[in-house]
């Protein structure tokens, strides 16, 4: 008999799967041009920022390798070494997107505090470099705003770590745009005091990132409200008297579900079986869930489960 819970989710990790290499392959052509453009408008403008820009911007080149990877590895079956998938590779994805965020903005800081440090090193910009950069800085944000359009769409967690990844070169961009006004204006000092602060931002943002991803790496359980759609979702089904002891840990962006199902301690095996079928199919047919391992308990009446 055909498993409805696993046809169910093997279209959705393939509708997923489409999606995200879609919106990572937008990225990449947006991000090519946007490179090669500012390195080129930025020697031709005698513009440091905007070279830098540039250079930042083909970090998210690497950045989108590692989704198209990540992506691609997560796709495989189970196999014997993987006995519940590849999921997690979105999570080891999600914890090199955060590194490169956390690298990108101590990286920042330093140059920042270079240029603070030695302020004639700063050329005069050519007021050219200034339109490059406001390019560059609505092309990011609506980068972003795609991007993480499409990764609340399908949940996937290693997506949104990209989107904003995005976003901190948009935040960059704006440091190069306040950067060029200020040497226009004669406040050459504006570019560095700026950019440490983005770095700064974008460094947390990369902490963050990388130790969420690492914390699911570990095992984390599933949010509260996940938790308790599955539990409603067991407790529906004909034939469940109750459940407990139910662990929850992630796997990329599924679930895997353990739980104790207290059953009428009346019934045969074979009935016991199907309600525990029927649990696993409902679960994983409802909710973002790859697999469930139940445990039937018998159930007498009043007090508590005979175990």
């Amino acid at each position: 008999m055909e498993n409805n819970g696993n046809k169910h989710n093997d279209n959705e990790y393939h509708n997923r799967s489409l999606a995200a290499r879609k919106s990572t392959l937008v990225s990449v052509v947006v991000n090519v041009f946007l490179s090669f453009f500012q390195i080129m408008m930025g020697f031709f403008s005698s513009s440091q920022g905007l070279i830098a820009d540039g250079i930042h911007s083909l970090s998210d080149l690497a950045a989108d390798f590692v989704v198209l990877t990540a992506n691609k590895k997560s796709r495989k079956p189970s196999d014997s070494d993987h006995h519940y998938g590849h999921g997690r590779y979105e999570n080891g994805g999600s914890l090199i997107i955060g590194a490169i965020l956390f690298f990108v903005g101590a990286g920042m800081v330093w140059s920042a505090g270079g240029k603070l440090l030695h302020p004639q090193t700063i050329p005069d910009v050519h007021i050219a470099a200034l339109w490059m950069a406001l390019i560059a800085l609505v092309a990011k944000e609506l980068l972003f705003r795609y991007m993480l359009a499409v990764a609340k769409r399908i949940q996937s967690s290693l997506l949104i770590a990209n989107a904003w990844h995005a976003r901190s070169d948009a935040a960059s961009s704006v440091v190069v745009a306040v950067g060029i006004v200020g040497n226009l204006l004669g406040y050459p000092w504006l570019d560095p005091v700026a950019a440490m602060v983005v770095g700064v931002l974008i460094a947390r943002m990369g902490y963050a990132f990388a130790a969420d991803a690492l914390h699911d790496l570990m095992d984390r359980s599933a949010d509260a409200d996940a938790e308790a759609e599955i539990k409603a979702t067991i407790l529906a089904i004909p034939g469940v008297a109750g459940l407990h002891d139910m662990k929850t840990r992630k796997m990329g962006d599924m679930i895997l579900v353990d739980v104790h199902i207290e059953v009428n301690g009346e019934l045969s095996v074979r009935e016991g079986h199907d309600i525990a079928v029927a649990v696993r199919e409902a679960v994983m047919k409802r909710n973002s869930v790859l697999d469930v391992m139940t445990h039937i308990d018998p159930y007498q009446g009043e007090g508590v489960p005979v175990c």
